[in-house]
């Protein structure tokens, strides 16, 4: 029997009494409700009964005539992870035979202890700033925000006492961009804690949403240091060839990485898509196998889909990597103008990475739940969460600007206990070309195993919005609670939704 909801109806609950109303529009800000009704879209609502028999998420969340969508993207990504086992075994196998040659590129074991270190901290930093969420969300926020300014501020500091100044007035910018950022974000917390609880207590019920995270985690991190052991074994097996051959190979590999890290956080995007999709359409009958079959589907049918979003976000974080690590070599050489120059550079990279990642998280939604191509799903989602009115709401929660300042700070924590190993324990943070490399990369392990880990709990919020566009009826009959709040700091989606 296939689920025919109601009609929808206008509700006026009053939000719970433990949140805390935010007058937005004393604010400044002005809502306008849409002056036409939202289109419809040929979305088939789930094969849900909730007085029936159980059924598995494929039953669920049946896509018709399925086939494998932009399979091109997923051979291309299966040839770059083939380049990079083939790389990686030949780099090994010449370690052993050139480990004792001295060339410029060669590593010692220091440089090892220090890649294990990074990733270990990383490691354990991420999985507790996971239980912080998980205990306390609406602390949760605040340390997001202040250790992020209190990092920025002391990489400042540092840097100018060390009489790097083009790199310490950089630092110092960025730092004070924070700090007015996080202001302007205030009254914004309470929405935002009340999301993140929402998404909390889904997590604590259903699927396996820790377990995800856990088992992401766990690869993330032995992905790192494979990386990084095949960019050492490279540096000594090729170090003594020209410089070119040495960047190209180490170039493919950080692409290869930053595409296979990517496909990664993808991939366990839209298995978690699965477990809180299957909790907004259908609480009072839960289908069975969720994570595994949003996870079957993703790696056969959606594969191509996933490699192609994730492909996008790849390049433009290994422009943005190439652009930080070109900026601290100026920086550290005292060239001003031309770090200033990356640094605007790199600004604009930045903002590129958030559009292409703030498309990607919703896209990658609609492909696990309706097996759509990704050019497909991302113009449609964008579109019925724009004209749904859902893109007030998604502004309002901070969640994503908090997980990425997390992930910094992880970054930041694993940068600076790169530069404390290198001028404490090594010969001195300079003494060789590496030095700011190094840094670099111990930031760019921190902060993706961090983001690769906080995935599933960003992953649920997003969910949610994105479900409550697609079938806001099942929004007011089946989480009345969660409606009142929308209504509370957006009055205008009663008109949206019910036009």
């Amino acid at each position: 029997m296939k689920y025919q909801p109601p009609p929808p109806t206008n509700y006026q609950q009053p939000p719970p009494n433990n949140y805390q109303q935010q007058d937005y529009n004393n604010s400044g800000q002005q809502y306008n409700a849409p002056s036409q009704p939202p289109p419809q879209y040929g979305y088939s609502a789930p094969n849900y009964d909730p007085n029936g028999e159980k059924q598995h998420f494929d039953q669920t969340f049946q896509v018709k005539k399925p086939k494998m969508n932009d399979l091109w993207a997923g051979i291309l990504f299966l040839v770059v992870c083939a380049g990079f086992i083939a790389v990686s075994v030949i780099a090994f196998r010449g370690y052993n035979t050139n480990k004792n040659s001295k060339n410029s590129y060669a590593v010692n074991a220091k440089s090892g202890y220090l890649i294990i270190l990074v990733i270990l901290a990383a490691f354990v930093l991420s999985w507790g700033y996971i239980f912080l969420a998980r205990l306390y969300p609406k602390v949760f926020i605040w340390v997001s925000g202040i250790l992020n300014i209190v990092l920025g501020i002391a990489t400042a500091i540092l840097l100018l006492v060390r009489k790097q100044y083009a790199g310490g007035i950089i630092a110092a910018l960025f730092a004070a961009f924070t700090v007015f950022a996080f202001i302007t974000w205030i009254p914004r917390i309470p929405f935002s804690a009340f999301m993140l609880t929402t998404s909390i207590n889904v997590s604590k019920k259903y699927g396996h949403v820790y377990l995800v995270s856990l088992i992401g985690g766990f690869l993330a991190a032995a992905f790192a240091a494979w990386f990084a052991a095949s960019v050492a074994a490279i540096s000594v097996h090729w170090g003594n060839s020209s410089s070119g051959t040495v960047a190209g190979l180490i170039f493919f590999m950080t692409f290869a990485a930053f595409w296979i890290s990517e496909w990664l956080k993808a991939t366990m995007q839209a298995t978690i898509s699965g477990v809180y999709g299957s909790w907004y359409f259908c609480s009072n009958n839960f289908p069975k196998g969720a994570t595994r079959g949003a996870f079957k589907r993703t790696i056969t049918y959606s594969f191509g889909s996933i490699s192609l979003g994730s492909l996008i976000t790849a390049i433009v974080n290994l422009l943005r990597q190439l652009c930080s690590i070109a900026q601290n070599n100026e920086a550290g050489q005292g060239n001003a103008a031309a770090a200033m120059a990356l640094c605007v550079l790199g600004c604009l990279l930045s903002i590129l990475d958030w559009v292409v990642n703030f498309v990607n998280r919703y896209a990658f939604i609609t492909i696990a739940l309706y097996g759509k191509s990704y050019f497909e799903a991302a113009k449609a989602t964008w579109s019925l969460i724009k004209d749904r009115g859902f893109d007030a709401l998604i502004n309002l929660c901070l969640l994503g600007p908090v997980f990425s300042m997390g992930s910094v700070a992880v970054g930041f924590v694993c940068a600076i206990l790169a530069f404390a190993y290198q001028e404490f324990i090594m010969d001195g943070f300079g003494t060789n070309g590496w030095s700011f490399a190094i840094v670099a990369f111990a930031f760019l392990i921190g902060s993706q195993i961090c983001s690769i880990m906080v995935t599933p709990i960003s992953t649920g919020v997003d969910t949610i919005f994105v479900a409550a566009a697609w079938d806001p009826e099942v929004l007011q009959r089946d989480h009345p609670d969660l409606y009142a709040q929308f209504l509370s700091v957006y009055p205008p989606l009663a008109h949206a939704i019910n036009a």
